[in-house]
């Protein structure tokens, strides 16, 4: 049986989590991994405000899904997707702004 790899997507910084056992924050397990990769100096320099902004604005993502710093994190192995340019906001995102009325 071979795991699934979702598509990477365009403009993100990919990486790859392996975990031992069960993790409870994802928060603190991805900004450990980012200091200790060596592809790309910006995430590895990122600091735990940069990495909330991201995680505030939508911009991390597992298996395409939108996590939180508070997502757990299963045993194994796990794709985290780093998004450079915010996701587009669905309709019921939108603020839609109020007419005004004179």
């Amino acid at each position: 049986m071979t795991d699934f790899v979702p598509k990477q997507p365009p403009r993100s910084f990919r990486i790859i989590l392996n975990l031992e056992r069960h993790e409870s924050r994802m928060d603190t397990v991805l900004l450990n991994a980012l200091k200790a990769q060596k592809e790309n100096l910006d995430m590895k320099n990122i600091s735990r405000g940069k990495l909330k902004e991201y995680f505030v604005n939508g911009q991390i993502e597992i298996k395409g899904q939108i996590a939180r710093p508070s997502s757990s994190l299963a045993k194994g192995t796990t794709y985290v997707d780093i998004l450079f340019t915010a996701p587009p906001q669905t309709t019921k995102e939108k603020k839609i702004p109020k007419k005004k009325t004179s």
